[in-house]
């Protein structure tokens, strides 16, 4: 992708150097999208059966779809719906913030034990399909949190956005620093997402097929303690 081709926001030349950087990654690029179509494959294949069991479990729960697609940021800035099992009411989005707490009403029965395993992001398998995603990327955010991004945090939008990060790790308990007290918006904006932008960034230096094993494994480590 050349410069002139990304949107207007994206055209800096602090933009342009992580273009540069990734320029040069373009083969381990490539070994990591041929890595996740083929992982993500796989584990839809092998859990395919209790996935059915969750669904049955989300429509007894709740009225509503099995799944929740909200639109959300990806590559290049360009909007894409992720897939998620359904965790909270139907039209949760038009009744609250973009963001959940941790107490926050709107979550179903079975929700809360879907977030708290982490479970509602395997549906996102079928967005790394897609090319939608990755499985180790920065996380999509919405759109207006994407419109706030300091200049630099625009380059993270140069890679494709991911299941799991660096950043989904340190922050593993958003949802507690959310509902510690104070706006949970403004708690979001000014101290959270700048510090996941930061690790993001980190992550972008040096992308390698091993590297994301490495964070696939410690996020499972992360879920399960």
């Amino acid at each position: 992708m050349k410069t002139e081709h990304l949107p207007e926001q994206m055209r800096t030349e602090k933009v342009k150097v992580w273009l540069n950087c990734l320029e040069r990654q373009k083969g381990h690029l490539v070994c990591k999208r041929v890595f996740d179509i083929v992982v993500s494959l796989l584990i839809l294949l092998i859990t395919c059966p209790f996935f059915l069991l969750l669904a049955a479990a989300i429509k007894i729960d709740s009225r509503g779809p099995v799944f929740y697609r909200q639109v959300r940021v990806g590559r290049y800035g360009r909007d894409f719906k992720i897939f998620k099992f359904r965790t909270m009411v139907q039209n949760a989005d038009k009744i609250g913030l973009a963001i959940t707490t941790g107490h926050d009403p709107r979550i179903t029965r079975v929700g809360h034990l879907i977030r708290k395993c982490r479970l509602d992001e395997f549906s996102q398998l079928l967005n790394v399909l897609k090319g939608d995603m990755s499985l180790v990327g920065p996380r999509p955010e919405v759109r207006r949190y994407v419109e706030v991004y300091a200049p630099e945090y625009w380059a993270t939008l140069l890679v494709r956005p991911g299941i799991t990060a660096p950043s989904s790790i340190a922050f593993r308990n958003e949802d507690e620093l959310l509902s510690a007290g104070g706006d949970p918006e403004t708690i979001y904006i000014e101290e959270i997402l700048p510090k996941k932008c930061g690790l993001n960034l980190e992550y972008m230096k040096k992308i390698t097929v091993c590297r994301d094993i490495r964070i696939m494994f410690q996020t499972v480590t992360a879920v399960l303690h």
